[in-house]
């Protein structure tokens, strides 16, 4: 079913990433192996603070937290992809591209939260070490998640139903891997101008407005970090924020990319790059990364792995 006169459709085709035979088995065992990755490097981190007394802070908290967005996030488009990438039927239901893009943008949007979250815990930890368990009590730690989440589900919905209340006549062929808003929104037959404006008021209020507090907490550990006599001290503190610099660099790079960018500059070659960047790529090297960069979990994962095996 291509282009056709109906003023909806029942059902979308995603055309994927390839139409070779040879490149769908590739892609298939790549993203299958990337996927088992992001299952096991984010969950082993969850059970690795869970199982150790000495990882029970707040940074580890938020930490465990990102795993669970990341599995959840990569949950909502990769299951799918490898479906249609080796089945000849590749279509997805109206509800469930409508259902997909939901979740899609909500944990999306709970991931940049999250980590501006983790930026201010950084922030207090450094600027405020004498005071930093009575401020980051248990509270508010779980005010702060919770109020990810709510947030983030809150806008979703919001521009899930933006979306799908258009009317989709030109053609039910998605030039995308996953319902992606961008891609989505060139097939309807009606001005879009509303969506794109809520499409990026959305973005700066949470992808802008996350990465703004970022940068504010960083520029305050900095000065702080500058002050301090010891270069010893000095590189422990810049070591506790560079993995969190190092995803959120890849991280908010590609989002931003994706959903703040001209329409005039859409390529679907260049967005199903990008879009495998945030949401298989960087839910893969979180784990691997907080795991290299921290000593403390380095030691946990041995400990735990030693406990596993006995």
């Amino acid at each position: 079913m291509g282009v056709t006169n109906k003023t909806s459709v029942s059902k979308f085709i995603l055309l994927g990433l390839s139409n070779i035979a040879s490149l769908q088995i590739l892609y298939f065992v790549i993203f299958l192996i990337m996927y088992l990755l992001i299952l096991s490097g984010n969950l082993l981190l969850i059970i690795v603070v869970r199982l150790n007394s000495r990882l029970q802070t707040p940074m580890y908290f938020f930490l465990s937290n990102l795993s669970l967005v990341d599995i959840c996030f990569s949950s909502t488009v990769v299951p799918k992809m490898l479906i249609n990438t080796i089945s000849k039927d590749k279509s997805i239901s109206y509800l469930g591209c409508a259902t997909q893009m939901y979740f899609h943008l909500a944990l999306g949007a709970t991931e940049c939260l999250v980590l501006a979250v983790m930026a201010y815990d950084r922030y207090t930890a450094i600027c405020k070490p004498l005071q930093y368990m009575v401020i980051m009590d248990t509270k508010l730690c779980l005010l702060l998640v919770g109020g990810c989440w709510v947030v983030s589900f809150l806008n979703s919905l919001i521009l899930t139903i933006f979306t799908f209340q258009l009317p989709y006549c030109r053609s039910n062929l998605i030039s995308h891997f996953f319902c992606e808003m961008p891609p989505l929104l060139r097939l309807s037959c009606r001005d879009i101008w509303f969506n794109e404006v809520a499409e990026y008021i959305s973005g700066v209020v949470i992808a802008f407005g996350s990465c703004l507090l970022i940068s504010v907490s960083y520029l305050f550990i900095t000065m702080t970090v500058l002050t301090f006599r010891s270069s010893k001290e000095r590189r422990k503190a810049f070591s506790t924020c560079a993995s969190h610099i190092s995803i959120v660099a890849l991280y908010y790079g590609t989002v931003m990319f994706m959903h703040l960018r001209p329409r005039s500059s859409y390529s679907p070659e260049q967005d199903r790059i990008v879009s495998i960047l945030y949401t298989v790529v960087t839910p893969m090297l979180n784990p691997m990364i907080y795991s290299i960069r921290n000593k403390d979990i380095k030691k946990s994962i041995k400990k735990t792995m030693r406990k596993l095996s006995h």
